[in-house]
């Protein structure tokens, strides 16, 4: 499933005709892609947290990593050391495989789906999104699932500028939403 890859490296070309780059190695690139879960209330109850990282796990092809808390903060009533998310890094064909599974997969699953915001550049050339539950993917079964989560998703480029990153993506396929 590396046809996103191979959708890349057909697209450098005119990636780089559109950049106005004449060296191949100033190609912004992908990076990484970072999925994180924020376990809210549910930070004290072990059960509920393993589920979100088991869930996270199947639809990430990789091994999750809990989160602690690094400071007390008694607003929210959590104390230095509490488990509080769940979050997973992959790079390479991984990163590669769970992009292609979110963008011809599990997006065409979202109900009224118009396209990601353009507004979700951060001014450095990374991606943030967000979604509302992890029931879009197919490795989860809903009846494995202890309670519905969204969760946040990140793609971190080599992009120097927001409009080299959204090229890139573009390029790869994401589906952003029509401006106007």
């Amino acid at each position: 499933m590396l046809q996103l890859k191979e959708r890349w490296v057909s697209k450098k070309a005119e990636l780089m005709k559109s950049l106005g780059l004449a060296n191949q190695m100033l190609l912004p690139k992908l990076e990484k892609v970072a999925i994180s879960v924020g376990a809210g209330e549910g930070s004290k109850d072990q059960k509920l947290l393993q589920n979100i990282a088991d869930t996270i796990t199947l639809i990430a092809g990789q091994k999750t990593v809990i989160t602690k808390a690094k400071k007390s903060v008694a607003t929210f009533k959590i104390r230095q050391g509490m488990n509080v998310g769940v979050r997973v890094t992959l790079r390479g064909n991984q990163m590669y495989n769970f992009l292609e599974k979110l963008i011809s997969i599990a997006v065409p699953r979202i109900k009224d789906f118009r396209g990601f915001p353009r507004s979700g550049f951060d001014g450095s050339g990374n991606y943030n999104l967000g979604l509302s539950e992890q029931l879009i993917f197919p490795e989860v079964n809903y009846d494995d699932i202890v309670k519905i989560h969204g969760m946040n998703i990140s793609i971190v480029t080599t992009a120097r500028s927001d409009k080299e990153a959204f090229l890139l993506l573009e390029s790869l396929g994401f589906p952003f939403a029509k401006k106007g």
